[in-house]
């Protein structure tokens, strides 16, 4: 049986949800981002019990199928955005099309809908915080940055980011009290 749990975007949601599984006595073969597969179907009073442990974990199950398509848009984004490794030097229409299996058109209306926001922007948003994150990190330069953001410039990359933050990245780098967001309060830019 597989689950579809809302807001399960990290490894170490990953970890709770598997902690709170094992809790429940009740194993899986199979868990990726924003999905399990369990080796037993659930009872009502199981289900019951798994959403009330996932929802103190701040992680939810979902049952619409529209929520499910829309999580696994999202789910698919921060994979791109947030993995360090080399991302193929598609468009991010062309990964969610293949990711999805469904046309890009279909998955842009349905989460436009749903979310009130484009995908692209959800997109910008993310890749804004990455920026953030790499930055305060301080290992890799600029370049090397919009490299691994699939950034078609560095000039792209910095005129994105003074957009959204109001902030060159360079005067962004220098603050002493850098400010991110949370990924569970992004989306909206």
């Amino acid at each position: 049986m597989k689950l579809y749990i809302k807001y399960m975007v990290s490894r170490r949601c990953k970890l709770a949800v598997k902690a709170e599984l094992e809790a429940l006595g009740l194993a899986h073969s199979h868990m990726e981002l924003g999905e399990v597969e369990l080796d037993q179907d659930l009872t009502s009073q199981q289900r019951e019990l798994i959403n009330a442990a996932l929802l103190r974990s701040g992680l939810e199950l979902m049952d619409n199928k529209k929520a499910q398509l829309i999580e696994k848009i999202k789910t698919t984004i921060i994979e791109m955005v947030y993995n360090d490794y080399e991302v193929p030097k598609l468009n991010n229409s062309t990964i969610l099309k293949e990711k999805l299996n469904h046309d890009y058109a279909y998955l842009a209306n349905i989460f436009s809908e749903v979310t009130g926001t484009t995908i692209e922007h959800f997109i910008i948003a993310h890749k804004i915080e990455r920026v953030k994150e790499l930055l305060i990190y301080d290992e890799l330069t600029l370049t090397q940055i919009s490299y691994l953001l699939n950034y078609s410039s560095v000039a792209h990359l910095s005129f994105q980011f003074k957009k959204v933050t109001g902030l060159t990245a360079s005067f962004f780098k220098g603050l002493k009290h850098r400010k991110r967001t949370p990924i569970e309060d992004m989306g909206i830019i």
